[in-house]
């Protein structure tokens, strides 16, 4: 960020750079704004040169001879009528092509913004807080291209500035010597302004992200908030950030409050002092009185071309500073490369882990030497205590994050050297939070599919999902709504959807991480037996807790501290392993003590 010193010749350049960015972009629309703009400046300042003429040619002989011209009157009404008309047309395309060339530079800014967020690895969303993300693609899109609006018109103005400097310098050079020297003090004051303005808007733009921020924490923490009893304290969190904000913005107003009044008195002062110049050159014959109707009124026009290059002006730094941030966002590197390398299978996948490591911070890795082999059709179950990496080793298997070290391979293939989009086909990560979207169950389930799933498949995969029974009876079967993340549906509901989600796909491939954790323990049994029975062609990779469900497995990978602790069958671990035998067994003597406890209560009542 530029310090104060600098603020102003560096927020100009790089201000007149976005803005050059943009008409490169939409050279076209940009032309058509600024000749239609032109042609309202020159009719601004003919409409100066028709009401000379008609004040010279038909209101004064009209007043000298004391009867009315009606041919000089009908002239003169005709021709201030056209010019209006031409002016009118020129403030017409002027707006219309300089909206149009705004909100498509917005548009494909956050197209852009949208796909950078898509195309980044989840590492670099890991170290991006939301709302932050939130605030680029929505107000600091706005905000780099708020200038645009302004902007035609300004340039376009320029032509009316220059035509109105000539006219004025063609019919006295001595009233426009003395009109003109209102343009250094104009440049000296949009300097000063500039400096001040910079710095605040910049807080200003930052503060916005904040607040967003905030925001969407709060939003999407509304459960835990409520529950907690925890409203006003994030209310107050809020305020005190938005009061930030409010001071910021209100300090910003109080510059342009300062500033704007004195741009718009210097024109006035200077007409101020044409008159009073030009009222002693009529005494002494060197102007006529039509002349300095004219140059009065076009050194009046002058202040509207002020006053738009003024708008341009101001809103550069907020364009600049919203303009920093979403490049910021676009220039990120750390986007996966990817190879060119295809899967050589079409049956169930063969998973390789060999020395993974990984870690969300320097020195202090997650995963350490993580090696293990899955034979393709198997079902593995990964087990371990709470911090262990399970789920940061789910996430390295479909290639969401690349490891510091080591390879993880799918028939043989390291995941970096497969094209785009060949993992995603043959894999599917179903993990414990589940998002679903505000659309039917039919959407959610066929989400990105290349064409449409037939309702036999869909009805398929909810049955293996053990999701049949409670989607037959919503309200529309499979075409009922869900609501936003599924609010309509249970916790459980939702699990078995986004599993049905994954098993329409048919992966070679399926990892559940812990994704029937809100399911009841039966139910649990019955989808993984069904996955082991009825989908022969997959190789299923298990994050699980529950013994009933991890005895379901053909092989147990006992992970402690970031590294496979043990691995085998079931059996031979929980008798060879102390640390797996007592963490597998704490949720059976808790389910234990809980149904003694219940039978309990009901022999006291």
């Amino acid at each position: 960020m530029p310090s104060e010193r600098d603020s102003n010749p560096t927020v100009m350049r790089e201000g007149f750079h976005v803005l050059g960015h943009a008409i490169k972009t939409e050279r076209g629309v940009f032309t058509g704004a600024v000749l239609a703009s032109a042609l309202y400046g020159i009719m601004t300042v003919a409409s100066s040169w028709a009401l000379g003429w008609a004040t010279e040619h038909a209101m004064l002989p009209s007043f000298r001879d004391g009867e009315a011209r009606t041919g000089a009157l009908i002239a003169a009404a005709l021709l201030i009528i056209g010019v209006a008309v031409l002016k009118a047309a020129g403030v017409i395309g002027r707006r219309t092509l300089a909206g149009i060339m705004q909100y498509r530079m917005q548009a494909r800014s956050r197209r852009d913004v949208t796909r950078q967020y898509l195309r980044l690895p989840l590492a670099w969303h890991h170290r991006h807080p939301t709302g932050q993300l939130l605030s680029n693609a929505s107000s600091d899109v706005e905000a780099a291209w708020a200038p645009l609006a302004p902007l035609p018109m300004a340039v376009g103005v320029v032509v009316m500035l220059v035509t109105a400097a000539v006219a004025i310098l063609l019919v006295d050079p001595l009233l426009a010597l003395v009109g003109f020297l209102i343009f250094p003090l104009i440049a000296v004051l949009n300097f000063v302004y500039q400096r001040r303005l910079s710095p605040l808007v910049m807080r200003s733009q930052q503060l916005r992200a904040d607040v967003s921020e905030i925001a969407h924490e709060s939003f999407d923490g509304a459960l835990v908030v409520k529950t907690l009893g925890r409203e006003d304290a994030e209310a107050a969190r809020f305020r005190a950030k938005a009061d930030l904000l409010r001071d910021a913005n209100i300090a910003v107003g109080r510059v342009r409050g300062l500033f704007d009044p004195l741009l718009e008195a210097l024109p006035t002062l200077g007409v101020l002092a044409v008159l009073l110049f030009g009222a002693l050159r009529l005494q002494a014959g060197g102007v006529s009185s039509g002349e300095l109707v004219q140059v009065a009124y076009l050194f009046t026009l002058l202040a509207f071309p002020v006053r738009a290059l003024g708008w341009v002006l101001a809103e550069l730094p907020r364009s600049v500073v919203g303009w920093t941030r979403v490049r910021a966002v676009l220039d990120a590197t750390g986007s996966m490369e990817h190879g060119a390398e295809d899967l050589p299978g079409d049956g169930p996948a063969r998973v390789e882990a060999r020395d993974l490591t990984y870690g969300y911070a320097e020195d202090a890795p997650v995963l350490s030497g993580v090696s293990f082999e899955v034979r393709p059709g198997r079902t593995v179950a990964v087990v371990g205590p709470t911090g262990s990496g399970k789920s940061t080793l789910t996430q390295l298997l479909v290639r969401l994050i690349d490891p510091d070290a080591g390879r993880a391979l799918v028939d043989g293939v390291d995941l970096r050297a497969l094209a785009p989009g060949r993992l995603s086909a043959a894999a599917a990560l179903v993990p414990q939070q589940t998002f679903l979207f505000d659309d039917t169950v039919r959407g959610n389930l066929s989400l990105g599919a290349a064409q449409d799933v037939p309702d036999e498949e869909i009805w398929a995969a909810l049955r293996l999902a053990q999701a049949e029974g409670f989607v037959s009876a919503l309200p529309k079967g499979v075409d009922t709504r869900v609501g936003e993340r599924g609010a309509t549906l249970s916790g459980g509901q939702r699990q078995r959807l986004a599993l049905a989600r994954a098993l329409v796909r048919k992966p070679r491939l399926l990892i559940l991480d812990d994704a029937t954790s809100s399911v009841d323990p039966q139910v649990e049994g019955r989808i993984l037996s069904g996955l082991r029975e009825g989908s022969p062609e997959t190789t299923v990779i298990v994050v699980a807790y529950r013994m009933a469900t991890i005895a379901l497995a053909d092989e147990v990978v006992y992970v402690e501290h970031g590294r496979v602790a043990d691995r085998g069958p079931h059996d031979e671990l929980l008798a060879r392993c102390q640390g797996y035998r007592n963490l597998v067994t704490a949720y059976e003597r808790e389910e234990a003590e809980r149904a003694a406890l219940d039978a309990g209560e009901e022999i006291v009542a």
